[in-house]
């Protein structure tokens, strides 16, 4: 199943280089037969397969266009509920501490949980931002000379548990919740000019419901399947929320083997909003998972469409390389999102296989926009 929506927090949980150089190729000599590199050698219980996991925690020496240089620790962790049962996904947790150049500070919880059989299935994401960020105003055309600087801090809650309800079919409901708070903006600049809903602080809180078809075969880097997820999630007074809108979102992936362990990756994804929305819950393009080398949030407006492919191709040893490409567009309307002043963005990358066995990697991207580039070291693929 596809990762909560961290489109609506500026979190991705972010790996770098590690320690030094030379210290992290000597973790890496001290794997296991599962080819994950432990925190500390002890036995695994004979007992309790179950409960076998695998558990990754790193410091963090990481950068992206939107935090700069960023520090911390980071903890990754994949496990089976019943180890027995190989037909079923790899469980995911995530824990993140990270602070930046930028006075960029964020906590994070988030994870995946496949129940056995995959009768059920839970993703999950907690978080709190402290985030000086950057706005340059709505709309497809705003310009690089209207960038301004703000800040805000936010606390996400983010819960979407799914049933099983036909083969490769699900069910599920979907809970939201944000509390945006500590706005900082110039007075009368493009916040107060484009009134912009939530420029003051608020709290929206959201229920809906997912419909989603998948057939992928690995959680983090599927090699085949096919993944289609529609879903929307309702703000009203009711729940406590400031705001009444409702989000819509379609999002489907095809993962094609095209020459050995040469895959082919698409993803057609598009985010839609009507009503109230509020600066956090906007439409935007750009960031570490969509249009690479785009500042997130550089575009922003209530709807977003974008197409994306990667070529992924295994080198040697741990080692593997990507080619990407995209194209977008935002708008305030569905008849805006068209080709006029349409966004491209291409690339390449590195992959570092941190666990063979799970097909978890260490991505390190650079992305190429129109009058935009960016960097990014991130955890798992970007779809």
């Amino acid at each position: 199943m596809p990762l909560p929506k961290f489109r609506k927090t500026l979190f991705n949980p972010i790996l770098g280089f590690v320690f030094l150089f030379f210290h992290s190729f000597s973790l890496l000599a001290q794997k296991d037969s599962s080819g994950v590199v432990p925190v500390q050698k002890l036995p695994l219980p004979i007992k309790s397969p179950a409960k076998i996991r695998h558990t990754l925690v790193l410091p963090i020496i990481a950068r992206s266009i939107e935090t700069g240089w960023s520090f911390g620790v980071a903890s990754a962790s994949t496990f089976h509920l019943n180890a027995n049962d190989t037909t079923i996904r790899t469980s995911n947790a995530q824990a993140l501490a990270l602070y930046t150049t930028r006075s960029q500070l964020v906590l994070a919880l988030n994870g995946s949980i496949y129940f056995p059989g995959e009768r059920y299935i839970l993703n999950q994401q907690f978080s709190y931002s402290s985030f000086p960020d950057k706005f340059w105003g709505l709309g497809k055309t705003a310009p690089d000379s209207s960038k301004e600087n703000y800040k805000f801090k936010q606390y996400y809650v983010y819960l979407h548990p799914q049933r099983r309800v036909g083969p490769n079919l699900f069910l599920g409901v979907i809970y939201e919740f944000q509390r945006v708070f500590g706005v900082e903006y110039i007075p009368g600049s493009l916040f107060d000019k484009e009134n912009i809903l939530g420029r003051d602080g608020y709290h929206v809180s959201g229920l809906g419901l997912s419909f989603t078809y998948d057939t992928r075969n690995n959680a983090f880097s599927p090699d085949r399947g096919t993944m289609l997820q529609f879903y929307f999630d309702h703000f009203m007074p009711l729940l406590g929320s400031n705001y009444r809108y409702t989000n819509y979102v379609l999002d489907f992936r095809r993962f094609i083997r095209v020459h050995d362990q040469q895959i082919l990756a698409l993803q057609a994804y598009g985010f839609f909003n009507a009503g109230e929305v509020p600066l956090r819950s906007l439409a935007y393009l750009g960031g570490a998972n969509s249009m690479r080398g785009y500042y997130a949030g550089r575009f922003r407006d209530k709807n977003q469409a974008a197409i994306q492919a990667e070529y992924r191709v295994p080198l040697f040893w741990r080692l593997g390389a990507v080619g990407f490409g995209g194209i977008g567009n935002v708008g305030s309307e569905l008849k805006d999102l068209d080709f006029q002043d349409c966004k491209f963005s291409y690339g390449g990358g590195l992959r570092v296989a941190l666990n063979r066995t799970e097909k978890l990697n260490l991505r390190l991207d650079y992305g190429l926009g129109q009058h935009s580039q960016g960097f990014y070291l991130q955890l798992g693929e970007a779809f």
